[in-house]
């Protein structure tokens, strides 16, 4: 895969930036470390990195991030968010009223598999891929609590949903940056290109 035009950001305030970097990387494309909302322009799809679901909001809103990513979505641009990235993603955290981007209609929990020390990897089936695993890593990983009629659940952890789609949009509650398994990296590249995925 090689598109010399296209550009994917990774939201680089905090988190697993390098990982999603070398990832799009290997797929041959221009990845950019988004810090400002001007950094947004030109770009064809963002990367929501593993962090701080709290402070990566604090810092997105101190700069105006949160609102230039709303608007990104708005002209039809695919994100996808990885742990804590599915977690501001979401319209609403269980039991909290944490403000989020409220970009797919869904409740997550956070820590929902417990402390970091209880960190795991899981081989997921997702039906997209065609039957072949997908080999997860869970770090203090969230999980769907519920999710709205146009969210497609597309992997599940004892019943509880941890990748899912909504359009352009994909949330994963794992770190598939932290693999060499770039699929889902693939996904977010296709769709920006305009490809029906």
């Amino acid at each position: 895969m090689s598109n010399p035009g296209l550009r994917i950001g990774v939201l680089a305030l905090q988190g697993a930036v390098r990982e999603h970097v070398h990832a799009l990387q290997r797929l041959k494309v221009e990845a950019r470390e988004i810090r400002t909302p001007q950094h947004l322009e030109g770009v064809g799809g963002v990367i929501l990195p593993g962090g701080e679901s709290t402070t990566l909001w604090k810092l997105m809103e101190r700069i105006g991030l949160h609102e230039a990513l709303r608007d990104f979505v708005a002209e039809g641009k695919p994100i996808l968010g990885t742990c804590a990235g599915m977690i501001l993603m979401a319209r609403k955290v269980d039991e909290s009223d944490q403000p989020l981007l409220g970009l797919m209609d869904m409740v997550v929990r956070r820590n929902a598999f417990g402390r970091q020390v209880e960190s795991f990897e899981q081989d997921l089936e997702i039906a997209q891929f065609n039957g072949t695993r997908f080999r997860a890593v869970f770090i203090r990983a969230p999980y769907i609590v519920d999710a709205g009629p146009e969210v497609e659940v597309m992997a599940e952890v004892e019943g509880k949903g941890v990748l899912a789609r909504q359009g352009n949009l994909i949330a994963a509650a794992f770190h598939p940056e932290l693999t060499d398994d770039l699929r889902l990296h693939r996904m977010l590249v296709e769709m920006a290109e305009g490809g029906d995925v």
